[in-house]
């Protein structure tokens, strides 16, 4: 048996528990009772459905509103909308866009990056928390493994 048919038959025996594992972290993380408390630990009043949007208009933007809303799998109405809100607290502006004109992009304002700051604060206490008694070797495998996974992850749909 080749070396390349042992490495498929391991991944494939132990695919099931990697996805069980992926399904338990996407729950916790979208509970909506985690990102009421992520927001009350940043001390942000902010509508719980805005703060993922503000995120990533923080970490990708500028971007339009049809990426930003595929990247957060919902419609690209209903994240016109809340961009707009988020516009309307002074959070993000949109603009015309610097590669297309016709497109409207959104970008973080300084009161937005003050919120995303303190979001990052509160993640980071959380995580404290969270892998306080891992040891440093685990969790910088755990952070080089994530972005191996996530790029392979980002390749595929790319590439697909």
């Amino acid at each position: 048996m080749s070396t390349n048919n042992v490495q498929n038959t391991h991944i494939l025996r132990s695919l099931p528990e990697l996805h069980r594992s992926l399904i338990d972290i996407a729950s916790v993380l979208n509970r909506p009772e985690n990102d009421a408390a992520l927001l009350e630990k940043a001390g942000l009043a902010l509508e719980r459905a805005l703060f993922p949007l503000l995120v990533f208009i923080q970490r990708l933007g500028p971007i339009g509103v049809v990426d930003l809303a595929g990247r957060v799998g919902r419609d690209h109405t209903t994240v016109s909308r809340q961009v707009a809100r988020l516009e309307e607290l002074g959070l993000v502006e949109r603009r015309a866009g610097q590669v297309d004109r016709r497109v409207r992009e959104a970008v973080v304002t300084a009161k937005g990056r003050a919120a995303t700051d303190a979001l990052d604060a509160a993640r980071g206490r959380m995580a404290v928390q969270l892998f306080e008694d891992w040891n440093a070797r685990d969790f910088d495998d755990l952070v080089r493994l994530m972005r191996k996974f996530a790029d392979g992850m980002r390749g595929m749909t790319e590439e697909g």
